[in-house]
């Protein structure tokens, strides 16, 4: 579900009329800057814009606080009302302000990819496909939301593992563009959802998530993921699944489920004991321990761990020599090494993605993602 975008205007201050003219001015042109961007600026920004413009026209908050499970109308009102005593000229300033970086970031955007990557896949939006030196790369690409995998990017990555799967490359490696890895699930995946259809959502995003992480236990390639940065919540969780993990010494891997009202998935409930024993697997899922890339590759999550400054040159040479051994053999090879877990791992899917139906319909998680959106707000 897309969230709606928030339309607001722009500024400037002082205390003239000449300069209050100019004032509105840049406001009105910062409304229509804001109608012609092409990228969702996400739901963070729409809140600091809406209340920018609601404190520009109407100055500080004067509407009442709504419900604690109107999750929309709350996070609008507590944007709004974190401004406290700001000048309405102050507002529309800072309103212009933002605007104008939003449409200066996305057009240095559009100019760095004006040119088409070599091998590179039609039909994605939230990713970036390439197939090179038998390597398909499945590179999440929403750096301004931190890699954050909404329902489309869930969809567009099922897509792109099933095409690895198939296609002439030896194998498939995941990693991100920008500072972050994924900060994991998208919230506003939980935004604008009426009381009704609290129970559709709920199921409907237990199918995704299933059908999410079965594509990665039935992979049938060795698949490499190479954590260019922070990491967070299901990116790490499906991490267990993959053959091997390369890190950023910048990395870092965090599972805030609790925090969250929510509970694991990616079959982390049953892999994380596994490979980093109880006691380490409970901190770190029960607890939102956070763990260096150190921490996760003493613990056994990562495989190996690079300085930032040489990192994409060493882990890219490993895995160009990695792709030139016989394609046929890594591939039986790796599925003996899984077959013995495969339909184990599909229940432990199967039964995380249960829980976690029950966990994002209970009044716990709704208040959660309430205080995380709070928390947000008055950043």
């Amino acid at each position: 579900r897309r969230t709606q975008a928030v339309c607001i205007p722009a500024i400037h201050l002082h205390m003239t009329s000449a300069t209050m003219q100019v004032s509105q001015k840049d406001f009105e042109k910062a409304q229509e800057q804001l109608k012609l961007l092409k990228k969702d600026p996400g739901n963070e920004t729409k809140l600091k814009l809406y209340a920018l413009f609601k404190q520009a026209t109407e100055g500080p908050c004067n509407a009442p606080k709504p419900g604690m499970l109107d999750f929309v109308k709350k996070a609008k009102w507590d944007a709004w009302n974190s401004l406290g005593n700001l000048s309405q000229d102050n507002a529309r300033q800072k309103y212009a302000e933002l605007v104008s970086s939003l449409v200066s970031a996305e057009s240095a955007s559009q100019k760095k990819g004006a040119s088409p990557e070599e091998g590179r896949h039609d039909g994605y939006e939230t990713l970036i496909v390439t197939t090179k030196n038998n390597i398909t790369k499945i590179m999440f690409n929403r750096p301004d939301r931190k890699n954050a995998i909404n329902h489309q990017m869930y969809r567009e990555i099922i897509k792109a593992l099933e095409e690895a799967g198939k296609n002439d490359s030896t194998i498939a490696v995941i990693t991100g563009n920008g500072d972050y890895y994924s900060s994991g699930n998208d919230l506003n995946n939980f935004a604008n959802i009426r009381p009704g259809e609290m129970e559709k959502m709920a199921k409907d995003g237990a199918v995704l998530l299933k059908e999410f992480v079965d594509h990665f236990i039935d992979f049938p390639k060795p698949l490499i993921a190479v954590v260019n940065g922070p990491a967070i919540g299901i990116c790490v969780t499906v991490l267990g699944l993959c053959d091997i993990v390369y890190a950023s010494d910048r990395a870092t891997f965090h599972s805030p489920f609790s925090q969250l009202g929510q509970s694991p998935e990616g079959c982390s409930s049953y892999l994380f004991p596994k490979i980093m024993g109880l006691a380490k697997a409970s901190e770190m899922l029960l607890f939102n321990k956070k763990l260096t890339a150190a921490e996760a590759c003493a613990q056994g999550l990562v495989t190996e761990v690079f300085p930032d400054n040489s990192f994409q040159k060493e882990v890219w040479a490993r895995l160009e020599a990695y792709a030139s051994l016989p394609k046929n053999s890594l591939a039986v090879s790796k599925q003996l090494l899984r077959s013995m877990e495969k339909e184990k791992l599909h229940a432990v899917n199967s039964k995380e993605c249960e829980v976690l139906t029950e966990r994002w319909l209970s009044d716990e998680c709704a208040n959660a993602i309430v205080s995380f959106f709070q928390k947000k707000s008055k950043l």
